[in-house]
């Protein structure tokens, strides 16, 4: 027969446990309502959140990334440590601020993943179009803003120690240095100057190259001929705090090459590496301005139209 202090923390005991339980279920629920936009390779069920499944805008220019890197385990985990935070009782209050810390850790974003407003050039329009004419009138305003987003990006990077002369230096020797690897098929070296995203693409594009060619030369005649800015823009991951951004330049790399390409026997299949061939590429290079000791990325290649692209 059970005593009257027993009763009362058995009772006592079964209100806790169903407040949890309340508490609980509505946690995962919230869960369920948003796992599908934060789970990896789930654009379709993200664009439901949002109209652009990649980025947000912001009211400073720049996009806000998706954080489509984070995976739900890391998202239940910060709300459970805070939910479970709330149950504790205050001498055991340190742990849960611990993983917190280290959640936080884990969240941080190495590269968007995606190239924002990605350059295409611009069709001419005559003089009396571009002032006599509505139209003309939508596309002056449009050119003015693309170039006050190219302004403000490059004063942005320009705070950060930028120097033109100097990253075309680098652009040119990264240039050199990814095609002389994706010739020879050095993926390990690979990685480390490209982004994630484009390492992917880039091995695959070397394992599909190595089903039909058994040996690539390339080679790059210096000096570049031309290269150019094409394009600037900033990628913000944080709402609250307007430093931590992306920022990635477009640029225009004309170029003599020598390229051969041999099958598993040796012999000549494609190219001769005897002819100097002119060739025309457009890179988008990224870095992060808030992470110490960020260095310049590849994050993508744009196919370039020669016809429409000055000379």
């Amino acid at each position: 027969m059970m005593t009257p202090f027993k009763r009362l923390h058995l009772v006592c005991t079964l209100y806790r446990s169903s407040q949890i339980g309340e508490s609980s279920s509505y946690l995962l629920g919230n869960c369920k309502s948003y796992s599908s936009a934060l789970s990896n390779g789930s654009e379709g069920n993200f664009r439901s959140f949002h109209p652009y499944p990649h980025l947000l805008k912001s009211h400073d220019g720049f996009p806000f990334a998706g954080v489509k890197s984070l995976t739900l385990r890391s998202t239940m985990a910060a709300e459970l440590s805070i939910f479970m935070n709330d149950k504790r009782m205050v001498a055991t209050q340190v742990k849960p601020q611990t993983h917190s810390r280290q959640v936080a850790q884990q969240l941080t974003i190495a590269s968007p993943g995606f190239i924002y407003e990605p350059y295409e050039p611009r069709e001419k329009i005559p003089f009396w179009k571009r002032w006599f004419t509505r139209s003309g009138w939508r596309r002056t305003k449009n050119d003015i803003l693309l170039e006050l987003k190219n302004a403000y990006a490059i004063a942005k990077l320009r705070k950060k120690g930028y120097s033109k002369n100097q990253f075309y230096n680098e652009a040119t020797n990264m240039y050199k240095e990814i095609n002389t690897l994706i010739a020879n098929g050095d993926k390990r070296s690979l990685r480390k100057a490209v982004t994630e995203k484009m390492f992917s693409a880039l091995k695959n594009e070397i394992k599909q190259r190595e089903t039909t060619w058994g040996k690539v030369y390339w080679e790059m005649v210096e000096p570049v001929v031309k290269i150019r800015t094409l394009r600037a823009r900033l990628i913000g991951v944080d709402r609250k705090d307007l430093d931590k951004v992306f920022i990635q330049l477009t640029l225009e790399i004309l170029v003599k090459q020598k390229f051969e390409a041999y099958d598993s026997k040796g012999s000549v299949v494609a190219g001769d590496k005897s002819k100097e061939v002119l060739v025309r590429d457009i890179w988008v290079f990224e870095k992060s301005l808030f992470h110490p000791g960020a260095r310049w990325l590849l994050c993508g290649r744009i196919s370039p139209k020669a016809s429409q692209l000055s000379p």
